[in-house]
């Protein structure tokens, strides 16, 4: 995985991207304030494409801001992010898909570096990782628990990111058209992440400038119950992908119990020949079968998560990669 710096001087930002089919991708809810200087930022930086703006029911004049900008609005009515991002990738075709929040924190004026990093790499994910330029721009908390929920997707799928929960990113068509999306609010950045580790897909990270939201502007984040559902996400997409992991430990665990419990019995029974602890020994006897079945339950499991795994592999193989588009592009 690479890791960048964003620079504003880099040759890649004078790159022309007209030949390829770009989606600006703009999830939106109650932006009134911010979210005009985001389609025009985005209008300037990358001029050939599309910008559309999902709106998720705003009470405020978030639609007819974002018409008046020149962006392309929909609507998706399940309320959250996630809801969202399906449908923005379900309804959606393009060559590269440029993900951004619509609350103008993120720098415009990266995106021809992500996207040319992108084309010249060909990876399939390009994470626009958050660099403060303001103290008031990252909350305490937010920073915390980033940061706290990075490391563990770092210790259990291996992850290189620094800020896994960015709303910055530049996919690839294969990488959208392949992404098995199940979650509905904020924890969709943990999901993303998770899919391009799990596939072991080319990835590359930008440190990109990250500045506060402007006045009368608010977050739709909760520290704390948006930081635990995203802790939820992690532990049921481990399941799902490492189950040999997670029931492998609640075996052992089983066992362990089981042992502590059988010790002072064994004991006793080569001792006086006897089981005087009948209804413990039972008890430890059902916690070993216990540790036996889910034991079990992970064998069959990893066969059957190795299976989906080679079916996700296989949609993401059969479309272009980034580098085939546009060698395909240079051809016409």
């Amino acid at each position: 995985m690479k890791i960048a710096a964003a620079t504003k001087s880099s040759p890649l930002h004078e790159d022309n991207f007209s030949e390829f089919d770009i989606a600006v991708i703009v999830p939106c809810y109650n932006e009134e304030m911010a979210i005009t200087n985001v389609v025009e930022d985005f209008k300037r930086a990358l001029p050939s494409a599309k910008i559309y703006v999902y709106d998720n029911n705003s009470n405020d004049r978030t639609i007819e801001k974002a018409q008046e900008a020149g962006a392309i609005v929909r609507h998706e009515p399940r309320q959250g992010k996630g809801h969202v991002v399906r449908r923005m990738f379900s309804d959606i075709e393009a060559d590269i898909y440029l993900m951004v929040d619509g609350d103008d924190t993120y720098d415009a004026s990266a995106a021809p570096l992500l996207v040319s990093l992108m084309v010249e790499q060909g990876v399939d994910m390009v994470n626009g990782a958050r660099r403060e330029v303001a103290k008031e721009a990252y909350r305490l908390g937010h920073r915390t628990g980033n940061k706290m929920l990075t490391g563990l997707v770092k210790l259990v799928f291996g992850a290189e990111l620094k800020d896994m929960l960015s709303g910055y990113r530049v996919f690839s068509r294969r990488f959208v058209k392949s992404f098995p999306m199940m979650s509905s609010g904020f924890e969709i950045e943990t999901e993303l992440t998770i899919h391009a580790l799990e596939l072991e897909l080319p990835v590359a990270e930008v440190y990109t400038d990250y500045s506060e939201r402007g006045e009368n502007s608010e977050s739709k984040l909760n520290t704390i119950s948006d930081g635990i559902r995203i802790l939820k996400t992690i532990l049921m997409i481990l399941k799902q992908e490492r189950p040999m992991t997670v029931f492998g430990l609640a075996a052992l665990f089983c066992f362990f119990i089981a042992a502590i419990a059988l010790i002072p019995v064994l004991a006793n029974y080569f001792e006086t020949g006897l089981v005087v602890r009948l209804p413990t020994f039972l008890t430890a006897c059902g916690v070993i079968l216990l540790g036996m079945l889910s034991l079990v339950c992970g064998l069959i499991l990893s066969t059957v998560t190795r299976g989906r795994q080679e079916a996700k592999r296989m949609q993401y193989l059969m479309l272009e990669s980034p580098h085939s588009i546009a060698e395909n592009k240079s051809k016409l």
